[in-house]
């Protein structure tokens, strides 16, 4: 394979012509930079990947990567980035001059090793952004400049994610490898429990506002001041609330209530109460007898360890 020039302008092979890698890719060809080739699982999805990213080059086999290529970006579900990058190597080319990366949250560079040992520069190089399944690409690609990459690797590799994070308008944290497994949990909790959040607010919407209320239009202001807040401040200055006051008694008429009206929710605002307890308590607003109270309060109402409750 060819010997990388720069790693300010990158050609690239992008192997998984889903979400992830047909978004990055167009970013990278606006932004100047050249995607050569697509290889997918399909032919189908890698012709519309490609025409997409504005790429002539598809198809379902590796050997049809060109010569040419510096960066090899493999955004395939983390369960298949191993066999891919052991495929690439079995390839019969030298991969030095070229950095070869995975979008994978979850595996760190280590699955690269193969392609490493014949002279690929590694990194892996997480989007740190929800690529819904069903969303055209169109609507993806606002969304992923400005954005951050969770990355780990040598040295080189580090580097080499910098100039591509660079070449992609965003920024990267760098995550321990031994770390992996809880940096990706963090981010499921800002995307997809926030996700889960919003289905809550709109099942409890829809319990006493008329039928077709827009319920994201009742919260979305509350919702984006309370981030507004905690970017300003720190989640434990931001926090306002009965928990924060030590309410309670709100606390136990909303239990009630949610037992009355939405009891498969009673599970959820206890363990979301037990944590903005502490939250509260770190940030001094409780006294001791009222977090005692609240714990005494919620604990009958969390979910119970190895064991079904009746609304589940």
């Amino acid at each position: 394979m060819g010997r990388t020039k720069t790693p300010e302008h990158w050609d690239a092979a992008i192997i998984g012509g889903g979400k992830v890698g047909t978004s990055l890719g167009r970013v990278l060809v606006e932004q100047g930079h050249r995607v050569s080739c697509v290889i997918s699982r399909t032919s189908r999805s890698a012709r519309t990947s490609a025409e997409f990213i504005g790429c002539d080059n598809a198809g379902t086999e590796l050997a049809a990567i060109p010569a040419t290529i510096n960066l090899i970006l493999i955004t395939t579900p983390h369960g298949a980035v191993a066999d891919v990058v052991r495929a690439l190597a079995r390839l019969d080319r030298d991969f030095k001059g070229v950095a070869v990366c995975h979008a994978s949250g979850m595996l760190t560079a280590s699955v690269l090793d193969p392609v490493k040992a014949k002279g690929a520069t590694v990194f892996s190089f997480h989007p740190i952004q929800a690529f819904p399944r069903t969303f055209p690409f169109a609507e993806i690609v606002p969304n992923i400049r400005g954005i951050y990459y969770g990355v780990d690797g040598a040295a080189a590799g580090v580097r080499a994610a910098y100039a591509l994070a660079r070449a992609l308008k965003g920024y990267v944290i760098e995550v321990p490898p031994a770390m992996r497994e809880f940096y990706h949990a963090a981010a499921v909790v800002a995307s997809n429990h926030l996700t889960t959040l919003f289905g809550v607010l709109r099942q409890m919407s829809s319990t006493f506002a008329p039928e077709g209320t827009d319920w994201m239009s009742i919260y979305f202001p509350i919702i984006m001041g309370s981030i507004g807040n905690a970017r300003a401040a720190t989640p434990e200055v931001a926090l306002t609330g009965p928990i924060a006051r030590g309410g309670v008694e709100t606390v136990a008429r909303h239990l009630d209530a949610l037992e009355r009206f939405a009891p498969d929710l009673t599970p959820f605002y206890a363990a979301v109460s037990l944590e903005t307890t502490r939250l509260a308590t770190r940030s001094g607003s409780l006294a001791p007898a009222q977090k005692d109270e609240l714990l005494r309060l919620l604990e009958p109402h969390l979910p119970l360890k190895g064991q079904k409750r009746k609304h589940l």
